[in-house]
């Protein structure tokens, strides 16, 4: 797509070759504008990282590493790839990483297939209060390969007791301990993640996807002095292209990158590879710090005016990018709630809960993060504001003319804090 000196679109080859998908794109792009983004996951990339994983390098292939391929004519790209990674390695203070994974879910399988093998056993976070899927339930691929088995946070106060957490790691005397969560709102001990692994001869693992931004600006304590291996994704709160990294100590550096290429991958991405690099140097400087600051601040904001409506959040609250609303012993759903929400122009996902009794694909419960709105200029007082747009919906659940109403509200406020205004066609 290109522009004039406007910022108006003049030319677009794919609206000319492929009208359907160019008209797709438009629409999911004023959907992201017009719309609250609260799915925790999410973010909204800068134009620069957009222009590098839509760039030229997607054409190349780069099988191996900078130096080290099996093609030809990879100067270019190996430059892209040691910038990604010298910039990631200076961030979290590595000994080393490998950013060529992905996704999340492949940077989790590069370590499990590293250092473990089929039947080994590895304790996880439970889904439902808080893990991912790949942290060993039984649909993924790491509990279908792994005896895995679940650590649980606490009924009265929903975190994590530290010392349980020690004695069923000497109880069940794992290979592997995964820390790290989709869905967990307050600081992770890695210090005690630590003990409980060295209390029973195990490696540690971080998973520090949701949590990688805010630990590169400082505001929650680093894994890498702790664990033997850190994976993370490039996008959520580090607010890259989609994709994943992994770091380690370096005596488990070339068995590592052995297994992302060949063992579970061929050809990197390289304009992805590229794009994560832009995005690392966007997290060095200091705007990068104040933004994450105050995407925890608009999520404490936000829980704490739903808490004060008197809605059960997940532990209280957070320190985090994210919170958890339960609906656990109320009559609707997640399901029912994130509907309703997305029929107001506010987009969250239901999501498990700790001690859910329904359904995964009803839930109990709603996930809510604050990076993506954070991004388009949003603070604490656009945080209260959308705390009322999201009661109003629920206390009118059912009732299409207050989604309606809401839903104006929300455009209103959208249109506060303009994104990609250059992109809408």
């Amino acid at each position: 797509m290109k522009w004039n000196k406007d910022g108006q679109v003049y030319m677009s080859y794919l609206r000319i070759i492929d009208p359907e998908i160019y008209d797709a794109i438009v629409h999911e792009t004023l959907r992201e504008s017009n719309k609250l983004e609260l799915i925790a996951s999410e973010n909204f990339v800068s134009e620069a990282v957009l222009e590098a994983a839509g760039g030229v390098m997607t054409n190349k292939y780069a099988e191996g590493y900078p130096g080290k391929r099996y093609y030809g004519g990879c100067e270019f790209v190996d430059v892209a790839e040691d910038l990604a990674r010298e910039r990631a390695k200076q961030i979290y203070g590595a000994e080393h990483v490998n950013v060529q994974p992905h996704s999340g879910s492949q940077a989790n399988m590069a370590v499990y297939f590293t250092i473990l093998k089929p039947g080994d056993r590895v304790m996880g976070m439970d889904l439902s209060h808080g893990g991912h899927l790949t942290h060993g339930h039984p649909v993924n691929f790491s509990g279908t390969l792994y005896e895995f088995h679940g650590y649980q946070v606490e009924k009265d106060s929903e975190v994590i007791d530290y010392d349980k957490l020690i004695v069923q790691a000497k109880e069940i005397q794992p290979k592997l301990i995964v820390a790290g969560a989709s869905a967990y709102p307050r600081i992770l001990d890695f210090a005690r993640f630590r003990e409980a692994a060295d209390a029973c001869g195990a490696y540690l693992m971080v998973d520090m996807a949701h949590i990688a931004g805010l630990i590169a600006a400082g505001l929650h304590p680093s894994p890498v002095p702790y664990a033997d291996f850190v994976t993370t994704t490039t996008h959520k709160t580090l607010r890259g292209p989609r994709g994943g990294m992994v770091f380690c100590r370096e005596k488990y550096a070339a068995d590592l990158d052995r297994t992302v290429m060949p063992g579970i991958q061929g050809g990197p991405l390289m304009h992805i590879i590229a794009a994560k690099a832009v995005a690392l140097k966007e997290a060095l400087t200091d705007e990068f710090k104040v933004y994450q600051k105050q995407i925890v601040a608009n999520a404490s904001t936000m829980a704490n005016e739903l808490k004060s409506k008197g809605y059960h959040i997940v532990s209280g609250g957070t320190d985090t990018h994210l919170f958890l609303m339960s609906f656990i012993d109320q009559e609707y759903s997640g399901k029912k709630v994130e509907k309703a929400l997305d029929k107001s122009g506010i987009t969250v996902n239901k999501n498990t809960v700790p001690f859910d009794t329904r359904k995964p694909f009803v839930t109990s419960g709603i996930r809510i993060g604050t990076p993506a709105l954070t991004t388009r200029g949003m603070g604490t007082e656009e945080m209260r504001i959308i705390a009322v747009f999201i009661d109003r919906v629920i206390q009118n659940l059912g009732n299409e003319e207050v989604y309606e109403e809401v839903m104006k509200d929300v455009r209103a406020l959208c249109d506060r804090f303009p994104l990609y205004p250059e992109r809408k066609g």
